[in-house]
Parts: C-alpha cells; sequence; structure tokens
C-alpha cells in the first residue's frame, strides 16, 4: 500500500518554521507538537532562515566564570 502524502500550505509552512525560529525550540519539539516529521520541518525552516536572513537577532555567548 502506497504511503500517503499530507500536503501543507505555504502559509502553515511558513508559520511552522517562525515557530522555531521565534521561539528557539528545537525542531524535533516543534515537529511532535504540531505532528511534522522533523526532517520536513527543518527543511521548511532552513528555507525560511535563507529567505529571511537579516530578520533574526545575532546570536550572543555568555561566559560564566
Amino acid at each position: 500500500m502506497p504511503e500517503r502524502r499530507v500536503k501543507y500550505s505555504p502559509e502553515f509552512r511558513e508559520e511552522a518554521a517562525r515557530l522555531v525560529v521565534d521561539s528557539s525550540r528545537a525542531i524535533a519539539e516543534v515537529g511532535r507538537e504540531i505532528g511534522v516529521n522533523e526532517t520536513t520541518l527543518g527543511s521548511w525552516v532552513a528555507k525560511y532562515r535563507a529567505e529571511h536572513v537579516g530578520d533574526e537577532p545575532p546570536l550572543t555567548v555568555s561566559f560564566s566564570g
């Protein structure tokens, strides 16, 4: 029996990717929450980040000691 693929709208894909980027949560965690395979969501996040390169604040590293 062939596997049935789910077709997600572009709006859903962008919203899911934005959820990962804006919340700084793990792709796997968000994927489980919304019912999307983490590999699929990861590709959506990569595409979103490529299209919105200057939108994210730079990452900061804090050192304690």
